[in-house]
Order: C-alpha cells, then structure tokens, then sequence
C-alpha cells in the first residue's frame, strides 16, 4: 500500500509509528510537519511535546 500524507493527523500517525520502530529522528520529522500543518498553536506545540528534541530539519 502506497504511503500518502495529506492531513496533519497522516503525519501524525507516522511519526508515532516511527517513534514505536525506534526511529525517533524521523518521528520528530514527521511531528515537525504535523505541527506545520496545523492551524491551531496550542495543538502545534502538544504535538512538538509529544516529540521532544531538537529539530532535524536542515533548512537552505
């Protein structure tokens, strides 16, 4: 089945997947762009608290 991330709640559901595999840099990746696409602030940063640790993206 191919993977397909359309909403905040797919990223989600990824990155806690990745978290239980022990792939926590991509789980924090992933609730990076959870949070990014969501609307609400508070519901961003609950979802960055879920994901402690410093950020991995590498911004040009």
């Amino acid at each position: 089945m191919p993977l397909c991330f359309n909403t905040a709640a797919d990223y989600l559901e990824a990155a806690r997947e990745m978290a239980v595999s022990g792939r926590s840099a991509l789980a924090r990746l992933l609730a990076e762009e959870a949070a990014d696409r969501t609307s609400d602030p508070a519901e961003a940063a609950r979802i960055l608290r879920e994901f402690p640790g410093p950020s991995k993206r590498q911004e040009d």
